[in-house]
């Protein structure tokens, strides 16, 4: 088994390189632009300084002028959440919703290693897995991805508040923060809303196609992943709309539930081209920003 999960971490590098290198790295660093500008320190007013900066408070308090001065602060912390529970390890075919989120989460943390930002990881099922705390370097996004495939998640089940309270007391700062996961569970904003109001928060599900659409096949035994409960269902062509309806329902309230705290949404299948995708995603969110901003 380690040495299948060492061929996989070697075969995920290769498969992420050229897009990580050629196509998402200009697009990463248009979208995520860091901080912006972090106060530095007040100092008194020298010759050619910009009278714009100078802080009048200090200035009348001291009775000389004093100006604020800022730097530019580019870098990120940048989260990943990932949903370990068993629901998220299924899979139809050759790529499981679990392939699938390894392969999302190397493009966008070699992606963020090359614009020099800290990566880290939160794995959670019903409770906290394992925690990387964010750090540079491509070596720690290895090991980050390694400890990522070779997950052993104890819990089964799903239970989102113990990550987002892991993640409210470790990122003490504005972060970017990626929750990935296959949302076949009810999300409110009530749940979410700390976490989008304190983080750029981006929700990322993962779903194998035949949740979205079952195949018709007629009776058959489904066995629940997480619960291990058993049911006899019915896949004819009239339920199959049916349960298409309810995934289309299920994923627009996630989608308002996201929309209310200016969260934003990536949606794909285990079948997606993960690049393509975030290709699409970045391009979108600029066009959005620049809408917004009249650029």
């Amino acid at each position: 088994m380690p040495e299948q999960m060492d061929r996989r971490l070697r075969q995920l590098q290769l498969q992420t390189r050229y897009p990580v290198e050629h196509l998402l790295a200009g697009e990463y660093r248009s979208v995520f632009k860091g901080r912006g500008m972090d106060f530095d320190e007040i100092r008194p007013y020298e010759k050619g300084d910009d009278v714009r900066t100078i802080d009048w408070n200090v200035t009348a308090r001291t009775g000389k002028p004093h100006i604020k001065r800022y730097i530019e602060e580019r870098e990120l912390a940048v989260w990943f959440l990932v949903d370990t529970s068993a629901s998220c390890r299924t899979g139809h075919g050759e790529r499981t919703k679990w392939d699938a989120m390894h392969e999302i989460t190397a493009l966008l943390t070699l992606s963020a290693i090359r614009n020099n930002d800290r990566v880290g990881l939160i794995l959670f099922s019903d409770r906290i897995e394992h925690i990387n705390p964010p750090r540079k370097g491509r070596s720690h996004a290895m090991h980050l991805l390694s400890d990522l495939l070779h997950a052993e998640p104890q819990g089964k089940q799903t239970n989102l508040q113990p990550a987002l309270d892991a993640l409210a007391h470790l990122a003490r700062r504005r972060s970017l923060a990626f929750l990935l996961s296959d949302f076949l569970f009810d999300v409110n904003r009530d749940r979410l809303g700390q976490t989008g109001f304190r983080q750029d928060l981006i929700a990322v599900a993962v779903n194998d196609s035949q949740e979205i659409e079952p195949p018709v096949c007629g009776l058959a035994a489904v066995k629940d992943s997480e619960t291990g409960e058993q049911m006899l269902c019915d896949f004819n062509r009239t339920h199959q709309a049916s349960y298409r309806r309810a995934f289309d329902t299920r994923r627009a309230a996630l989608r308002t539930e996201l929309n209310a705290i200016n969260a934003d949404l990536i949606e794909l299948t285990t079948e997606s081209d993960c690049a393509e995708t975030l290709t699409r995603f970045f391009r979108n969110r600029l066009r959005r920003a620049a809408d917004e901003t009249g650029g």
